[in-house]
């Protein structure tokens, strides 16, 4: 039959085959790599890591071992992945700044809250840790189940049983095909407080979760100034954001001097890369109160920032910082999840919670069991040991004459095959009156034991108080010592503090020059001849504008995107500037259209594309304090922004390529905030030429700056928006 299939090719559809070859490769990256189970908060590699390293007996208490062995342990036999990412994780689990409860205890250079990255995995030794050692507890009591390795030789858990809440406790970061999960660190003290409430009144809501686990606690500290209201609704949907900002205080210096200390960073923000953005932040003079910052750190983060002056507020100072620098920080919450079926979602506070404790329960159930049956088996054991104690001489007789010892055992004292054969092995010596009292002891001890586990089984409500009296003794325990304690403080949203007028600036007439290649610079004067400045060689000028050092601008560009730009920021001097994509994230592939002065917010401009679709936006929707800008021109394939003009006027003269006028009502064009505009003139796959704004009444000034055309000229090419249009006369076309 395999002959017959030799050879064989069945035509399929291409885009079939690649949407179920890609929808394959997404689950598998779904499931196995990237996104955590909401059980034990692991992903598969460091899942891995740990059974691997408790197989290693790399236990608290124990010695260290290479994590090179660790490494080839885990990519030996379960995680058939590179060494550098299996590696990576190990390193991760052990960094103090990078997860709340370190599950791995690392001896060596294991990198630096600075970004410094860890030595090689052949200098560097571990451990499992204490927190480590309680998710493994039960492993070996049927408390999960397992699967086969890869290469079924050996077997590995599905998920880890221990009493430890890591999804919330450690947080978990993935990206996978099409979804993503983020999660940060809680504190641990607080997720027990808050579970054991939900064992006790199970319709307790967001609320009251809360009100117990106030929000996320970071190994690395800071203040979470978030609004209550926002972190409610973060926990509530399982999507949002928390705003954490570094602390500090105000060290005092001599003569009335002082400086600030920062002693606590945001989470996941690198203090090397920290200190290098302050200092570009002063260079390009967008932290003018800030004289210096240097880095007096040694174990414990200590950044001093001088002031320029001593009158300075120092909640201002701090103020720019944080609205400029990564000194204030946001971290994203999307608590996507793999649910016990496998199943991605995200999940409210609510339902992680539930689901860990429903794991919890399981866990119990199944140990519980495990350990009934193996009280069992010995109770079983012991009877028959009882049995024989009472007829020893007839029990040896037995084994010495009999040709089939078990089976003339098992019908002389009604044995079970199971009694019999311990007591076939049993040793000589175990034939004292000591062995059967400790026999009996140790019969009724279990009898006991046995009737505790099958009540604990028989009710749920005996179960549930187990695992709340389980969860009190873990709180206690991770409430104690440096660890346990709360690392962010949790504040309230703060007030918003006026900069400006500490960072006035000097008002003067500038003009700023934006060449052809995109340098731009402001010149100190008004009426300037623009050609009459240096450029780089090929380079030469572009767009002019006149403003004040106060004004802002915005830059629209070909894509679509307008970008706000503060004149303060622009270098002077008789310089070439530096280039804008280096103060605003313009795409490569788009060119600036327009720049103009930022004036008043319900100022209108029109805005139109290469397609002869345009629409009217007012001047505040087309502000973007952002370097990256914003999206207002949603345009089509091979069209882009070719026209930014002022409103002003009662029509609209568009004249296309194909030499065709159109004139209608600047009241057709619609005004929108964000969108593709409307269909000013059609085109038939041709271009617009030239677009004008004008009063009818007034008639129309054309290039030549001499004659206005009057209303009687403009009548015949006027139509309803969208036209072709009529034939443009000769006077239309001069250049």
């Amino acid at each position: 039959m395999a002959g017959d299939q030799a050879g064989h090719i069945e035509d399929t559809r291409l885009v079939e085959a690649l949407s179920e070859r890609y929808v394959a490769y997404a689950m598998s990256t779904i499931t196995s790599r990237s996104l955590p189970d909401v059980r034990d908060g692991l992903k598969p590699v460091h899942r891995r890591l740990l059974y691997a390293m408790q197989q290693l007996r790399l236990d608290p208490t124990s010695g260290f071992k290479k994590c090179a062995r660790v490494v080839g342990d885990v990519i030996g036999k379960f995680h058939p992945h590179g060494d550098a990412s299996v590696y990576d994780a190990l390193v991760r689990l052990a960094q103090d700044f990078a997860v709340r409860y370190p599950l791995v205890e690392g001896q060596g250079n294991f990198g630096s809250v600075d970004g410094d990255g860890a030595a090689a995995m052949r200098y560097t030794e571990s451990r499992l840790t204490e927190t480590a050692k309680i998710m493994l507890e039960g492993i070996n009591d049927n408390a999960v189940d397992f699967r086969a390795t890869y290469d079924n030789e050996d077997h590995e858990p599905v998920v880890l049983p221990g009493l430890f809440p890591n999804l919330l406790a450690n947080g978990a970061a993935g990206i996978a095909v099409g979804m993503a999960t983020n999660i940060p660190p809680h504190n641990a003290s607080e997720i027990y407080r808050a579970a054991r409430l939900l064992i006790e009144k199970p319709e307790s809501d967001t609320k009251a979760l809360v009100a117990l686990m106030p929000g996320p606690d970071f190994p690395t500290g800071g203040i979470l100034v978030e609004d209550r209201q926002a972190v409610l609704n973060a926990y509530e949907t399982g999507r949002g954001s928390f705003r954490v900002r570094a602390r500090w205080t105000v060290e005092k210096g001599r003569a009335g001097t002082w400086a600030i200390v920062v002693h606590e960073i945001p989470y996941q923000v690198q203090k090397g890369k920290l200190i290098e953005q302050i200092a570009n932040a002063m260079e390009q003079r967008k932290l003018p109160l800030l004289a210096d910052v240097r880095d007096e750190s040694t174990t414990d983060i200590r950044l001093i920032l001088e002031p320029r002056s001593k009158t300075t507020d120092p909640e201002v100072l701090m103020e720019t910082l944080f609205r400029n620098t990564l000194l204030e920080n946001r971290f994203s919450l999307n608590m996507n999840v793999l649910d016990q079926g496998r199943v991605p979602g995200v999940m409210s506070l609510k339902r992680v919670i539930q689901a860990w404790l429903n794991h919890i329960h399981d866990v119990l159930v199944r140990r519980t069991q495990h350990r009934l049956e193996a009280v069992q088996r010995r109770l079983e054991i012991l009877d028959g040991f009882l049995k024989v104690y009472l007829n020893l001489d007839e029990v040896i007789r037995i084994i010495r004459e009999e040709d089939e010892a078990k089976a003339a055992l098992m019908k002389a004292f009604e044995l079970s095959d199971l009694q019999a054969e311990y007591v076939l092995n049993m040793r000589l010596r175990s034939l004292r009156r000591l062995e059967e009292m400790e026999l009996r002891r140790e019969h009724d001890t279990l009898g006991k034991e046995q009737a505790s586990l099958e009540r604990l089984l028989g009710s749920e409500k005996r179960r549930w108080t187990r695992i709340s009296d389980d969860l009190q003794k873990m709180e206690t325990l991770f409430a104690k010592g440096t660890l346990g304690a709360r690392r962010t403080l949790i504040a309230e949203a703060p007030a918003e503090i006026d900069t400006s007028e500490a960072l006035e600036v000097e008002r003067e007439p500038l003009t700023v020059l934006l060449s052809q290649e995109g340098w731009i610079r402001a010149v100190k004067g008004h009426g300037l001849d623009p050609e009459a400045h240096r450029f780089k060689e090929g380079d030469g000028a572009g767009l002019t504008v006149e403003c004040q050092s106060t004004d802002r601008l915005c830059l629209m560009a070909s894509g679509g995107r307008a970008f706000t730009l503060k004149v303060s920021d622009l270098p002077r001097g008789r310089g070439l500037g530096q280039p804008v994509r280096t103060m605003a994230d313009v795409p490569q592939e788009d060119q600036p259209i327009a720049l103009f002065v930022v004036g008043d917010e319900q100022e209108r401009r029109l805005i139109v594309s290469s397609d002869g679709r345009g629409m009217q936006m007012v001047m505040k929707s087309l502000m973007a304090e952002r370097r990256t800008g914003r999206q207002v021109f949603n345009l089509k394939a091979g069209a882009q922004i070719q026209f930014c003009l002022p409103v002003e006027g009662t029509h609209v003269l568009c004249l296309s390529e194909q030499k065709r006028a159109l004139i209608f009502p600047l009241e057709e064009i619609p005004e929108m905030s964000r969108g593709g505009g409307v269909a000013l003139q059609r085109l038939n796959n041709s271009a617009l030429r030239d677009i004008r704004l004008f009063n009818l009444e007034a008639g129309l000034m054309w290039r030549d700056g001499q004659r206005i055309r009057p209303k009687s000229d403009l009548e015949v090419f006027m139509a309803r928006r969208g036209a072709v249009g009529r034939a443009a006369p000769q006077w239309m076309l001069r250049k």
